[in-house]
């Protein structure tokens, strides 16, 4: 008799800015196929809590918005009890507003004791990635051109406005900008919010913004745009036609048409005229005015509006797991985030890139020694890609330049932990060993400090192979014989030969010279010396 796959429920609860929301789904144990697991919805429902006007106004979260969200949060629990739903298949995520409060981790511990329910903070580059995957989900191949040409992917919410920016469906950047629906509904409440103010207020803010989002990609040659906030789903049930069964596309036109309709609508004509639910009534024209804004500097016809949300993302990512295929794309799309990071502050691209390769090549070959995983090998390869970004700022100490620079900025896919690991690697590439006196080192866990020697253990060695930045050593090769490693190389063809009666390709002096300054560390995390054959 044959087995049918085991059915599973699992729920996801976001506390935003306008209000808590919940996502109820089914989904395959395993797959007949062995592809990913598939899963469909079940239920969905929301609550107002005004969270972000508490935290945008105040810094914190009132006591009143507490009260209401562990009413909120029970009420969820006794739903999901009748479905059958434990603890343990309840997923809660917080973003931008819990995210800033300075009371957050009062909140979210007192929230926790009172229902039972753990709730897990995700940072604004996670809930990039989250929403991300919930796009890909989406779109899924029917929108080519997306994929193909310069696109942009804008998520405005209450407190803040997601942005990511692809070349030919390669992530070049993702910025979080504090420009949300909440703090111009504010400035409306204040007496200031004439039609015409708001939109100098949004141009302003959006003038700026252009200025540094030009250097990654030029705002004008963008030829797609997915909406993924609420506001805008709001709109595609209106004016929308259906791509598929989870994304809706709107005729550029079209949209600025209905903007001009609604513009001067209250919270009550939104509510009453187009029967939007009032948790999402209040911040909904400050929303479109905000899309508006940045749709009027690219050059899309059209705006595509996936019917998916961060809630989405996160059960897709829960559901599937590792979806190898997914997450080489992903890791291929924090890659391109770094390179365009590097490019952003002038980093020699072609030794950047040399040392990369060089040092993923001693990480595949020493795989066994080190104990690393796939994930750690990207972290690596960021580090190795961002290695001389401090060279921006000065030669000298570029090191700590680096780290400092990896460290406050923001690169798609990664979380700020990760990014204080990447940059303590990026510290310690030269010659400078780690001490009590260094801070960011010593605020790491154990685990993580361990991470960062083995990390700047390899790049050391991978900078010094190219220590001239000519590209000499290249296809090597990794031998290891009892308590020595031997690095062979092909040598010749360096990107930097352009006279080969010059310099001669073979001479690898130099390259001797900076490994024997900078395989020190190596020898001590991994017990082998070098040899460079």
């Amino acid at each position: 008799m044959e087995t049918l796959p085991e059915k599973r429920q699992t729920a996801v609860i976001e506390i935003g800015s306008t209000g808590i929301r919940l996502l109820l789904a089914e989904y395959n144990e395993t797959h007949e196929t062995g592809g990913p697991k598939e899963w469909r919805l079940l239920d969905q429902a929301g609550k107002p809590v005004a969270l972000g006007r508490d935290v945008f106004t105040s810094g914190m979260v009132s006591r009143e918005s507490f009260i209401e969200c562990v009413s909120v949060l029970q009420g969820f629990r006794e739903q999901l009890g009748a479905w059958g739903i434990s603890e343990t298949g309840v997923h809660i995520i917080a973003t931008s507003a819990v995210r800033a409060a300075r009371n957050r981790e009062i909140f979210t511990d007192r929230l926790q004791r009172e229902t039972g329910l753990d709730i897990a903070i995700i940072e604004g580059i996670e809930e990039n990635r989250l929403m991300y995957l919930a796009l890909r989900f989406a779109l899924k191949n029917d929108l080519p051109q997306f994929w193909r040409s310069n696109s942009m992917i804008l998520d405005v919410g209450g407190g803040s406005t997601e942005i990511m920016l692809l070349r030919r469906g390669k992530m070049v950047a993702a910025h979080s900008l504090k420009l949300g629906t909440i703090l111009i509904d504010q400035k409306v409440r204040q007496g200031s919010g004439s039609a015409r103010f708001i939109e100098r207020y949004l141009n302003e803010n959006v003038r700026n913004t252009q200025e540094f989002l030009n250097d990654e990609m030029d705002l004008s040659n963008i030829k797609s745009l997915a909406a993924a906030g609420s506001d805008a789903r709001q709109v595609s049930r209106f004016i929308g036609r259906n791509l598929n069964d989870q994304c809706k596309i709107i005729p550029r036109d079209d949209f600025f048409r209905f903007i001009k309709t609604v513009e001067n609508y209250t919270v009550e004509d939104c509510v009453q005229r187009l029967g939007i639910p009032f948790v999402d009534a209040e911040g909904f024209v400050p929303g479109l005015l905000i899309y508006r804004t940045f749709m009027e500097r690219l050059a899309a016809e059209e705006m595509a509006v996936p019917q998916v949300s961060v809630r989405e993302g996160y059960l897709i990512g829960l559901v599937r797991g590792i979806d190898q295929e997914l997450q080489d794309d992903f890791y291929s799309q924090i890659s391109a985030s770094a390179l365009n990071l590097g490019r952003k502050y002038r980093f020699d691209e072609a030794h950047s890139r040399h040392v990369t390769e060089l040092a993923l090549t001693i990480f595949d070959a020493l795989s066994r020694e080190h104990g690393m995983d796939a994930h750690e090998r990207m972290m690596l390869e960021t580090a190795a890609i961002l290695h001389d970004i401090g060279m921006f700022i000065r030669s000298s100490r570029h090191h700590l330049h680096g780290q400092y620079i990896t460290a406050n900025s923001e690169i798609f896919g990664l979380k700020q932990e990760e990014l204080d690991i990447i940059g303590n690697v990026i510290r310690y590439h030269r010659d400078e060993l780690p001490s009590p006196t260094h801070i960011e080192y010593i605020a790491l866990q154990k685990e993580e400090r361990i991470l960062v020697l083995k990390m700047a253990a390899i790049l050391r060695v991978a900078d010094a192979l190219d220590r001239g930045h000519s590209q000499r050593i290249r296809d090597i090769t990794v031998e290891k014989r009892e308590e020595t490693l031997i690095i062979r190389s092909a040598g010749g063809n360096g990107e930097n030969n352009d006279d080969e009666s010059k310099v001669n390709y073979r001479d690898f002096s130099l390259e001797q010279i900076g490994l024997k300054d900078k395989a020190g560390l190596f020898q001590d995390v991994f017990g082998y010396r070098i040899i460079l054959s």
